[in-house]
């Protein structure tokens, strides 16, 4: 291995350091937690390293946004690729989003609530974010009926969700219901 190659490797190595630690504390303890200097105490590098990677939180943010689109794209490719029929792998997609949501706050809210210098539905938006879109697309719209655009029935249904991710992490809706919310929007937005 070239001298260039190692320096790469571990360049990668640091860059992949600063992305996990800022995720973990941000989960532990939100994202008014995150800052240059606490992620360079963490992972034990000055300031000035962490700057050569990132130029600031904000970026963090965005790298862990892109990390959390792969991540929720595989979960929903996954959980649909097993379902049998249409309804059931709405009804999974539905789930496994709603779970995504509520297992990792601090990921979900750097991909749809936090400034991470990331452009959306754009032709610049970075491919895990337009693949991670395009995993709910494939399911979705075989069941958004006829003369329904397959991509405006995506984000309908994608804000639909989000709304209910949005509004059961803050306590708004009673967690009893999680289960009746599910099959209600699957039966009335769906066709099946």
């Amino acid at each position: 291995m070239s001298m260039q190659e190692r320096k790469q490797r571990e360049r990668a190595e640091r860059e992949r350091l600063i992305v996990a630690t800022a995720r973990e504390l941000a989960e532990q303890q939100g994202w008014d937690a995150v800052t240059t200097r606490r992620l360079a105490e963490f992972i034990e590098y000055s300031q000035p390293v962490l700057y050569s990677h990132f130029r600031g939180k904000r970026e963090i943010i965005g790298a862990v946004a892109t990390q959390g689109a792969t991540e929720m794209a595989a979960a929903v490719r996954a959980a649909t690729a097993t379902a049998d029929s249409p309804r059931a792998r709405v009804t999974a997609l539905t789930r496994t989003y709603l779970d995504f949501a509520a297992r990792n706050p601090a990921v979900y809210d750097a991909l749809f609530l936090l400034d991470g210098g990331l452009a959306y539905a754009r032709e610049d938006t970075p491919e895990p974010l337009k693949d991670a879109f395009a995993a709910l697309l494939e399911c979705l719209a075989e069941v958004a009926g006829d003369g329904v655009h397959p991509g405006l029935f995506t984000e309908v249904f994608w804000a639909c969700l989000h709304g209910i991710a949005a509004l059961t992490r803050t306590g708004r809706l009673l967690p009893e219901d999680a289960e009746s919310r599910v099959e209600l929007l699957v039966d009335r937005l769906a066709v099946l």
